[in-house]
């Protein structure tokens, strides 16, 4: 089993918090992971990004090459679109369809949802409306994992427990609101 995965997103949508998630339960699966991660401009809204393997073999890079990727997930259209050049010929995008307007040239709306409609193999849902109805609009990257498990090889229970682990510090009402929000990301894809 490898599984190599693209995350993107803006500063402030959980993206590694993501990763945190699908990093813990691989190890609980003791599978072998490594990662790349940026996160320098995410307090001022910029890209965020990861690089995520993960085998049952070990890994010698942390880097995914161009065309390498089996999964890109985005929490943010753009985003999406920016790191589809990572993604190999047959494998899934899974974004949310809801913009993060942060800069003055923010590609038109229609025009990015046209160019992202075009892949193949392409799951595009609104995880902040989701997310909103689990009772946590910030809950939207959550509602991506879910909605991209089908893709990660790591059950959903193993992504529950991960979860519980990781915020259990926060209390019982987040970590439940959490696994909501993977449940509800996991209906949609289900679909």
């Amino acid at each position: 089993m490898k599984n190599d995965i693209v995350l993107a997103g803006v500063g402030g949508q959980g993206i590694l918090s993501i990763s945190t998630v699908i990093g813990q339960a691989a190890l609980n699966n003791n599978l072998y992971i490594k990662q790349s991660e940026v996160h320098g401009m995410s307090q001022r809204g910029g890209a965020v990004y990861a690089h995520l393997r993960l085998s049952d073999r070990p890994i010698y890079s942390d880097l995914i090459p161009l065309c390498g990727a089996d999964l890109v997930l985005s929490v943010e259209p753009m985003e999406a679109l920016r790191y589809l050049p990572y993604l190999k010929s047959d494998g899934w995008l899974v974004t949310n369809i809801h913009s993060f307007v942060n800069v003055g040239n923010y590609p038109d709306s229609k025009l990015l949802m046209a160019q992202l409609k075009k892949l193949k193999n392409s799951i595009l849902i609104d995880a902040d409306a989701i997310a909103a109805d689990c009772g946590n609009k910030k809950a939207s990257n959550m509602v991506m994992l879910g909605a991209a498990i089908p893709f990660i090889n790591i059950e959903i229970d193993d992504l529950k427990k991960a979860i519980s682990a990781i915020f259990e510090a926060k209390g019982a009402d987040t970590v439940t609101m959490n696994i909501r929000a993977l449940l509800a990301g996991y209906k949609e894809t289900e679909r």
